[in-house]
């Protein structure tokens, strides 16, 4: 962790994130696991954020992100939907594209999560600017790491340059998808990019369809 120390006003903060999420999961995890892993959460992103004001928010959100995916990993409902991880180095470019499709094309049919090998402390503004283009909002992401939950709870894991960073795990499906790295790319470059994503995705929803 970098040498941001969490205050006063942040405990009382994430202890009112952790009243939410058990109010959320009750029933499902306890109150001790929920702050535990919050303040988990919190650790992670600090770990790599240049600017320590959302540091709060942004744990409630991965907290949840990694709640969820504990919850759909122990979950053994008849029709339980299809769950895709992407995961790249920085989780700010390929990955969050990916990732925007997904939720854009799937609907309520799948859930996919996406996290980096070394995350940073945002998406690429040019990548942002690019789903944006299309009509897809993925401003509300941010970059994160993969944990061990995500990986439990996918039936399918799409790496994209993480090699040997990226997590493997028997009886999981396992796609490497080869494609340029958009950091330092303009948004002209980043557009092909994009669109293969785009294809890419639309091939693995088709997959998951029938399967």
């Amino acid at each position: 962790m970098t040498g941001h120390v969490i205050t006063q006003a942040e405990r009382m903060c994430l202890h009112g994130a952790a009243g939410d999420l058990h109010a959320e999961f009750r029933g499902i995890f306890g109150q001790e696991t929920i702050e535990s892993l919050l303040l988990d959460s919190y650790e992670e992103l600090a770990s790599t954020a240049t600017v320590t004001a959302w540091l709060v928010i942004g744990a409630e959100r991965f907290a949840r992100q990694r709640l969820q995916a504990l919850a759909h990993a122990k979950s053994s409902a008849k029709g339980k939907l299809p769950a895709v991880l992407f995961l790249c180095v920085h989780n700010s470019g390929r990955s969050q594209m990916a990732l925007g499709w997904f939720n854009h094309l799937a609907g309520e049919h799948a859930i996919a999560w996406s996290g980096g090998s070394e995350p940073v402390s945002g998406i690429n503004p040019a990548v942002l600017a690019a789903m944006a283009e299309v009509g897809i909002d993925i401003s509300r992401e941010f970059s994160k790491p993969w944990t061990d939950e995500f990986v439990l709870a996918a039936d399918v894991v799409i790496t994209m340059g993480c090699g040997d960073a990226c997590p493997l795990l028997p009886g999981k499906h396992y796609e490497d998808w080869e494609l340029d790295d958009p950091a330092g790319k303009t948004l002209d470059q980043i557009r092909p990019i994009r669109d293969e994503i785009r294809d890419r995705v639309t091939n693995l929803i088709e997959k998951l369809a029938t399967t």
